[in-house]
């Protein structure tokens, strides 16, 4: 009986398994180049997984300090942390070492990469809409995490670039009121350097690649329930892209094998993270021109923005604002990030269901707080080599400085306006394909001696690309005594703000209305006249000439 039973149960998973998989066999995934950037995260995921623990048997995570006896040279008898030896030991005496770390490092730097584009895609084609907020919150959080991953990652092998990080991060650790001092006992175990590798190494290959995984599968159940967000298609959903099993799963597989090839080449070819060329940390000295790696750069550039000496004395303790507000303004602009879909939503009073990409250029408010975004960002990060373009340009320090400390005050806003001016600008570019058709650069004479250029009309599946479809703007709504609380008046304001950009699309009756006045223009003797008239009939013309193509090529068939 508990063999029959074992049976049942076993078959009973066979065929719920049979029908999943036939499940997903139906389903549909577009072919977009913006899908491949999550192929791409998880192959360097695989990557840092795969090179990490063959790392692990190597390396040595500790602090104590020991006498090099490599066959490095110029390092011969040198004092050094355990932790520095066995990197050089994995760099010159394991085989295959080098390889493996620097496969390691370069998909850690490509890793954030493909993770920055798809929240760029997601926000500009307002793929975080719902039901696909919590995706989006998702996406963020594996960004932090690899974040982290990567900053506990580059201070492991000790070299003088990492101590001089860990020295920096340790400054800014200890200038935070109250509890900046308990906070780095708690990272460093003691006076620096103290216990850092020991405690850093659980969080770089257990804490935040364990949460990494869990998001990463979240997101794809997430995926799973709520199905793909396509592109604008006027075909029936069920006839778009690949079938997910097995079409789709195997062209990711190569994009898999395409990518970690890419990534041992670059190890094996490539020098990143030359440790013996930096030498081994020393407390007393740090690294000059030393950077981060790029991922991180936002936060160095952040200290070196403040102005310097910007301190005050509140309460018997020493408030280090250099220090402070950069830590603040990352905070903010993460918390930022993670709360806008649900912003936007509350803005607009938003609650239907999205399966549509949006065009960037549809949604101008959108488009430009992304934009101011990026560039806010971008600043942050240029700032991280301020010394480096002072001493390959031969400018001034302070200069540099000055001029990014302006811009990133100015810039955004300016970003925001100028986007979304040249989105307007684009949606009455469409406007105009839509209402006269696309230009040919074919030129025709008309009957009275002008000539004109004839436009290809647009179907009208292009037509409904074109269309833009209006945010209503959702005013600010009374409670029940009839008063508008502060919170309703500032989302009509924002409503109102979020609203404004949008063309109002050209309709059916418009176009048709517009194909007559144009052939009217051109045909009557009191038309219109000029130039106008030599395109409006031109336009007349084309229209003509593209349906008698069609005729002609019907009677043909026939």
């Amino acid at each position: 009986m508990p063999v029959d039973r074992r049976r049942r149960a076993a078959n009973r998973l066979t065929t719920r398994l049979r029908d999943r998989v036939a499940e997903l066999g139906q389903r549909r995934v577009q072919l977009h180049w913006s899908n491949l950037f999550g192929v791409v995260t998880f192959t360097c995921f695989v990557v840092l997984a795969v090179t990490g623990i063959l790392l692990s048997f190597t390396y040595t995570p500790s602090n104590e300090l020991v006498t090099y006896t490599g066959p490095y040279g110029p390092l011969q008898g040198a004092t050094v942390t355990e932790a520095f030896a066995s990197t050089m030991r994995i760099s010159f005496e394991q085989t295959g070492g080098l390889l493996l770390r620097q496969t390691h490092h370069w998909a850690a730097l490509v890793m954030p990469a493909s993770i920055i584009m798809q929240l760029l895609i997601t926000f500009f084609s307002g793929g975080f809409r719902r039901p696909r907020r919590l995706s989006w919150v998702l996406l963020v959080a594996a960004f932090v995490l690899v974040l982290a991953a990567g900053w506990s990652g580059y201070a492991l092998p000790d070299d003088m670039l990492s101590g001089t990080g860990l020295r920096i991060v340790e400054g800014v650790v200890l200038s935070i009121p109250f509890l900046g001092t308990w906070i780095a006992g708690l990272m460093f175990g003691g006076p620096f350097p103290g216990q850092i590798i020991e405690n850093l190494y659980p969080l770089h290959v257990a804490i935040a690649p364990g949460l990494l995984v869990v998001v990463l599968i979240a997101r794809a159940a997430l995926t799973l329930r709520d199905g793909q967000a396509r592109q604008f298609r006027p075909e029936p959903v069920a006839t778009l892209g690949l079938r997910l099993w097995p079409d789709a799963a195997f062209r990711a597989l190569g994009m898999m094998g395409i990518t970690g090839s890419v990534l041992v080449l670059l190890g094996a070819t490539a020098t990143i993270s030359p440790v013996w060329t930096y030498g081994p940390a020393s407390v007393g000295e740090v690294g000059a021109g030393s950077q981060p790696d790029w991922y991180m750069g936002f936060l160095d550039g952040a200290l070196r923005l403040v102005p310097v000496g910007w301190e005050t004395e509140w309460f018997g303790w020493t408030w280090t604002f250099a220090t402070l507000v950069p830590l603040a303004v990352v905070a903010v602009y993460f918390g930022l990030l993670v709360a806008y879909p649900y912003v936007e939503s509350w803005v607009t009073q938003d609650r239907k269901q999205h399966h549509v990409l949006d065009r960037p250029r549809h949604f101008p408010v959108r488009t430009g707080i992304g934009v101011a975004g990026m560039l806010f960002y971008g600043v942050l990060w240029g700032a991280a080599s301020a010394d480096i373009v002072s001493t390959e340009f031969n400018v001034s320090f302070e200069a540099v400085i000055t001029t990014l400390q302006v811009l990133l005050l100015v810039g955004p806003a300016l970003a925001f306006e100028v986007t979304r001016r040249v989105c307007i600008g684009l949606q009455r570019k469409d406007r105009e394909i839509a209402l006269h058709g696309h230009e040919t650069g074919r030129i025709v004479r008309m009957p009275n001696g002008g000539y004109a250029e004839v436009h290809q009309p647009t179907d009208d599946a292009e037509r409904a690309r074109l269309a833009v479809v209006p945010v209503p703007a959702a005013p600010g709504r009374t409670d029940d005594a009839g008063r508008l609380r502060g919170a309703e008046r500032l989302r009509g304001v924002l409503a109102r703000g979020f609203g404004t950009g949008h063309v109002i699309p050209a309709a059916a009756r418009e176009q048709d209305r517009g194909e007559d006045r144009e052939s009217a223009g051109a045909l009557a003797p009191g038309g219109a006249s000029g130039r106008g008239a030599d395109q409006a009939s031109g336009r007349a013309a084309g229209r003509s000439l593209e349906r008698a193509g069609r005729g002609g090529a019907g009677r043909r068939r026939a």
